[in-house]
């Protein structure tokens, strides 16, 4: 065995001391309310396939006639030749969507944070990010060259003091998720925009978690908080609501001629495969139709039995979106909880460190539109008899 060896297999023994160990299990189905892991049924309530789509037939069908005409590989980068026709269909109807100018898919939401701050920004300049943003956005501005300053979550006054104190700075930039991925609160958006306008910042948002759920239109928070039109970059995903693979940014055409030309994410890799682009624009026009309406609709009520649920069990958070923590707090007894949970047949994983702090390791329960009412209550049930025996163990 090999130093690396020895030196990572060691690491990794402690990692499974922690209850921090992480192992892949085979999904042998397609994504659903229900799936099939190493060959036992199980009841999801782990995706986020909010809408049900990632194996609607609508998109099935779109992605199998775009393989059919364009085949399975992009063959190189989008500035190369891989730029197929699908790409340009699907960004023309994400700007539509959006209600923005243009639009720019990447090869995933991850790739887009990275190539998108990285390209606006860089030394001399300062970003600054709410302490729950998504690891992209943190990745992205390292980066970048720019100063990182973060301040703790949601709390306007910090953000506002480091605005002041970065005065000197050539550009500031506030990135913030608007649906915050583990703990499914919402950014306090209007806010933040009158801060970033007064202090003359620019904003990024990222509506991965958003997108296709929120306000009349369903493009997101921003259009709930009726301040779309005073965002600088908006960030999405196309890999969750809209059920297929990618990430996207909308906003001036200036904006993303700019990142077509900068963004290294974009520019240095090969582009998605056609058929997943296809699947994609399918969904928003699906998500804009009022079959999307219905199943957004049907989203919020299981939302609101689940969350009605868990009050009753004693179990309250600030979720205000399809994301539902039940917060244990230690690694281990959240590692049991969820392997409790598998025994009765319900997939909920257990989130860990470093995806969360050290101490806050949770069940991040997750709510979609395919889910019936006898699911939820069938979860409810199962949660509530795990709960009560580890109360009783801890006293």
């Amino acid at each position: 065995m090999s130093n690396l060896d020895d030196q990572v297999g060691a690491e990794l023994e402690q990692w499974g001391a922690d209850g921090l160990y992480r192992t892949l299990r085979t999904v042998d189905s397609a994504q659903g309310a229900r799936i099939v892991l190493d060959g036992r049924e199980f009841l999801n309530f782990s995706s986020n396939d909010y809408l049900g789509l990632a194996n609607d037939p609508v998109l099935k069908r779109a992605a199998a006639a775009a393989l059919e005409k364009f085949g399975v590989g992009a063959g190189a980068s989008r500035l190369v030749c891989g730029n197929l026709r699908p790409y340009e269909e699907l960004e023309r109807k994400l700007a539509a969507f959006k209600g923005r100018e243009a639009a720019l898919v990447f090869g995933s939401g991850y790739a887009a944070n990275v190539g998108t701050i990285a390209a606006l920004v860089g030394a001399g300049d300062v970003v600054i990010l709410d302490k729950l943003d998504h690891a992209s956005i943190i990745d992205g501005t390292r980066l970048s060259g720019a100063a990182l300053r973060v301040y703790p979550h949601r709390n306007l006054k910090k953000l506002e003091d480091i605005l002041r104190q970065s005065g000197s700075a050539r550009r500031k930039l506030i990135v913030t998720e608007t649906v915050f991925s583990m703990d499914g609160d919402l950014a306090p958006l209007a806010e933040i925009v009158e801060l970033k306008e007064k202090h003359g910042a620019w904003l990024m948002i990222d509506e991965a978690h958003a997108t296709g759920l929120y306000a009349k239109n369903r493009r997101g928070l921003a259009e709930a908080a009726g301040v779309e039109d005073r965002i600088d970059v908006t960030l999405g995903t196309l890999s969750k609501a809209l059920g297929s693979a990618g990430g996207f940014v909308v906003g001036s055409q200036t904006l993303i001629d700019g990142l077509r030309n900068r963004a290294r994410s974009l520019i240095y890799s090969t582009a998605l495969p056609p058929a997943i682009v296809a699947a994609a624009a399918a969904a928003v026009d699906l998500v804009m139709s009022d079959e999307g309406q219905q199943r957004r609709d049907r989203l919020w009520r299981n939302v609101s039995q689940m969350k009605n649920g868990l009050a009753a069990l004693g179990v309250a958070n600030q979720s205000r979106s399809p994301i539902v923590p039940i917060v244990i707090g230690d690694e281990r007894a959240t590692v049991e909880a969820s392997k409790k949970l598998s025994e009765r047949g319900i997939f909920v994983p257990a989130i860990r460190f470093p995806t969360v702090p050290k101490g806050k390791a949770r069940l991040r329960v997750t709510v979609t539109a395919g889910h019936t009412s006898d699911d939820i209550r069938g979860f409810l049930s199962a949660i509530g008899v795990i709960l009560s025996e580890a109360k009783n163990l801890s006293h």
